[in-house]
């Protein structure tokens, strides 16, 4: 197991989603302020938080990341807190790794504002086998992204964020427990390219030679939840206390694991 970081802006990805509707609607938005989204990862290798703030629906996406906040990550079990400085990307980053069975808190001041958030680092999951294979289906042939997650045994109930990138690019994502987990091992199936796809930019098509990589993350109940409601394009469960924001703090060991995409052999 590989450990690193991949991150992800969740509503970036559903709000591209949401863009590639070509038929116009004729709708009257309400005047809603931009609401904050924070999102948080500590992980092995360190820790990244991104401010961004949402758009108006008839407005292009807001990309800026703000930097003007003051934004800390507290070792509740060690009582250490770590401070984050703003990288040249927007990016407030840290070096110092979480540490697994530690729980943390992030704190993040913008102007008369604050937010605060908790998560406990997980022990790490595994990926023991990442490959493909073609699945027959009555329009055509599929292949089938097989992500075989070792999750070793325990009483608690575990979930675990899939996510999956093309060439470095994202791709997929999906959210598992182990409710059907088999000795200690969850295998999950992603439908990915057809054999004969009738479109070539189809956002789902492989070409022979690109570059699959799957990243595991175990997650809390309550961060299972919340990503279950944005990938439903439903209300999500709030994850931070004080002022209002919509974002997640993440702190979990990532396992990585990639597989080149070489249709006729398999």
């Amino acid at each position: 197991m590989v450990n690193s970081v991949k991150h992800l802006s969740l509503y970036f990805i559903l709000s591209c989603a949401l863009c590639s509707c070509e038929k116009d609607f004729d709708i009257e938005y309400r005047d809603i302020q931009p609401i904050p989204v924070i999102e948080a990862s500590l992980s092995l290798d360190g820790a990244r938080v991104s401010i961004t703030e949402t758009t108006p629906m008839d407005e292009l996406m807001n990309r800026t990341r703000y930097t003007d906040a003051v934004v800390t990550i507290t070792d509740l079990t060690s009582g250490e807190v770590h401070n984050l400085s703003a990288d040249s990307d927007g990016y407030f980053i840290s070096p110092v790794p979480g540490v697994v069975g530690h729980d943390y808190e992030l704190s993040v001041a913008r102007g008369l504002k604050h937010y605060s958030a908790t998560s406990s680092m997980l022990a790490p999951a595994g990926i023991a086998d990442l490959s493909f294979s073609w699945i027959k289906m009555p329009y055509d042939q599929v292949a089938a992204l097989q992500i075989i997650i070792d999750c070793g045994t325990s009483d608690i109930e575990q979930s675990f964020w899939i996510l999956i990138y093309k060439n470095g690019e994202f791709y997929k994502q999906s959210i598992v427990r182990d409710t059907y987990s088999t000795d200690g091992t969850i295998n999950v199936t992603l439908m990915t390219s057809r054999r004969n796809p009738d479109d070539d930019d189809d956002d789902d098509v492989l070409l022979d030679g690109d570059l699959v990589t799957a990243t595991v993350a175990p997650i809390s109940a309550s961060m299972y939840d919340y990503l279950e409601g944005l990938l439903n394009n439903s209300n999500s469960s709030l994850m931070f206390a004080g002022d209002f924001c919509l974002g997640y703090f993440l702190a979990s060991p990532v396992a990585e694991r990639s597989v080149t995409y070489r249709p006729d052999e398999f």
